[in-house]
């Protein structure tokens, strides 16, 4: 940074020379006058009379050497003319001083969301990171036909329908409560969080007409208890084509697509114009070839079967890909289909269709579809089951997962005046709340959050020493577990009664984790923390 000018111009000044010397008159010294001695004198003769001494000459004068004329004093040199003042060369801006560290919110809503974002690096599948923050995890299955993603469960395989439910959930709330993940200063950890799925389905995306849809056989990883970076057994993968379609799988995965390229379009508007792409492709595909993915792929039948068809995927695909696009070709398409999609009683990785009606809501604003999220949130929070301490009751299987998905499609509902007036924001914060540990056993579902929580997820990687072997003894151990599981959201109570949860790792019902029991979860926890 320049910060002083100099110029080297030529300081000049009237010159006048030294003045010459005054001449000198050159006096000559005087004359001396010589007496002559006198001489010896004879006997007496009659002394002559002595001669009157010549008068001495009076000295010639000196001729005197006239006065020099002064020299004429020199005219003084032209002074130059002077060089002209160059412009001053404009301040250069000042570097902006480095903007402070913001400070984070210190809220229980964003410490809980900083350990979900945490628990799903623990899943993470493929070359980790350098900057990957769950260090007991190691590189695994880099040689996976499509490497990345996120490991469903407790288990290895990368099951793609729950995990693309999964990024479209957590999408929602990151594309709509952006302050709330600023807020917490987990902004760019949840675009990685989003970018670790997305990346894996673009490379999924083979072709066209093409999905990688699983990879690893359920029933064979099930047979497995260890770490993933020590699984030699084979990792077959299973896609869905024009012979096999999957309108389920494919819609939902250009759902998950769209809705995160909302996400990127500011901060990374290239990458959000390549999950476009791919989203469109798929969501013509899945248009183009319809059938459920279940059917295509057998061995996910017995873990995620498509239960609710493919319609309400369509229709989900279609309305994010208008709300990433403004295209309203798309809009119209998921209308048409809206109709169809009944009244569930649930949002979850097999079923959007009441989540339909509540983003129908919010982007036409018309009256029919704010009635139906009126009633699905009035369904839930009035006629659902409640346990003594407030948690509502939907399902066995991740009781607490499905409690979140409502708690967050409500929140959202009521944040955007989606309600016709109906209150429901207690009712579905109090279940964020009971999960934090707002329950009369002061008894968090979310581990490593508060004094008390799951010590013994059903979980394989953390369940395993940092060094040693590690296999079924783990499994059956009563021990908690080595690796403390940061922010994994367990089942939870498998009835409408709290205290019908024990914290044992061989219960898969009430201990497991997945991803996309976490997801509504962590959407909720931004827009609280964007309420606040």
């Amino acid at each position: 940074m320049i910060t002083s000018m100099t110029w080297n111009g030529q300081d000049v000044c009237d010159v006048k020379p030294d003045p010459l010397p005054e001449p000198t008159t050159i006096t000559p010294e005087p004359q001396t006058t010589i007496t002559p001695a006198p001489q010896p004198t004879e006997p007496e003769p009659e002394p002559e009379p002595e001669p009157s001494p010549e008068p001495e000459p009076e000295p010639a004068p000196q001729p005197t050497e006239p006065e020099p004329e002064p020299e004429p004093e020199p005219s003084p040199e032209p002074e130059p003319e002077p060089e002209p003042t160059p412009e001053p060369e404009p301040e250069p801006t000042p570097e902006p001083e480095p903007e402070p560290e913001p400070e984070c919110d210190t809220s229980k809503y964003s410490e809980a969301l900083h350990m979900s974002l945490l628990f799903y690096e623990a899943q993470r599948s493929g070359k980790l990171p350098a900057d990957q923050r769950v260090t007991w995890r190691k590189d695994a299955h880099e040689d996976d036909l499509i490497p990345g993603g996120y490991y469903d469960a407790g288990d290895f395989v990368k099951f793609g329908f729950p995990m693309a439910a999964t990024t479209t959930m957590v999408a929602w709330g990151a594309a709509y409560f952006r302050d709330g993940y600023e807020k917490a200063c987990e902004w760019d950890n949840v675009k990685a969080m989003l970018r670790w799925s997305t990346d894996y389905f673009m490379l999924a995306h083979t072709a066209d007409n093409e999905l990688v849809g699983q990879i690893g056989n359920g029933h064979a990883d099930h047979g497995y208890w260890g770490r993933p970076e020590d699984m030699t057994m084979a990792r077959p993968a299973y896609k869905i084509s024009t012979t096999a379609p999957g309108s389920d799988l494919a819609g939902e995965t250009a759902a998950a697509l769209a809705a995160a390229a909302r996400v990127f379009a500011v901060d990374d508007p290239d990458y959000s114009e390549k999950c476009l792409e791919h989203a469109k492709k798929l969501y013509q595909f899945a248009k183009d070839y319809r059938g459920k993915y279940s059917d295509s792929i057998p061995d996910a039948a017995d873990f995620y079967r498509s239960w609710s068809g493919f319609e309400d995927e369509l229709a989900w695909g279609a309305l994010w890909l208008n709300i990433a696009t403004s295209d309203d070709s798309y809009l119209d398409e998921a209308i048409a289909m809206a109709d169809s999609l009944g009244e569930p009683e649930e949002i979850s990785w097999d079923n959007k269709g009441s989540a339909v009606q509540i983003l129908l809501a919010y982007v036409t604003e018309r009256q029919v579809y704010k009635e139906r999220a009126a009633k699905f949130c009035t369904k839930i929070f009035s006629q659902k089951p409640t346990t003594r301490d407030g948690l509502v009751f939907i399902q066995q299987w991740g009781s607490l997962r499905h409690a979140s998905n409502v708690a967050f499609a409500c929140l959202f509902a009521d944040r955007f005046d989606l309600l016709n007036g109906q209150q429901w924001k207690e009712p579905a914060q109090r279940q964020i709340d009971y999960i934090l540990g707002d329950n009369s056993k002061g008894f968090s579902y979310l581990v490593g959050f508060g004094d008390s929580y799951p010590l013994r997820p059903h979980h394989r990687s953390s369940s395993c020493p940092t060094d040693g072997e590690c296999g079924w003894a783990q499994a059956s151990s009563s021990e908690p577990n080595p690796q403390l599981l940061i922010g994994a959201l367990v089942g939870g109570p498998k009835s409408a009664n709290d205290d019908d949860y024990q914290d044992k790792r061989d219960d898969y019902i009430a201990n497991e984790v997945t991803t996309d029991y976490n997801a509504g979860f962590q959407s909720a926890l931004a827009l609280l923390i964007d309420s606040e």
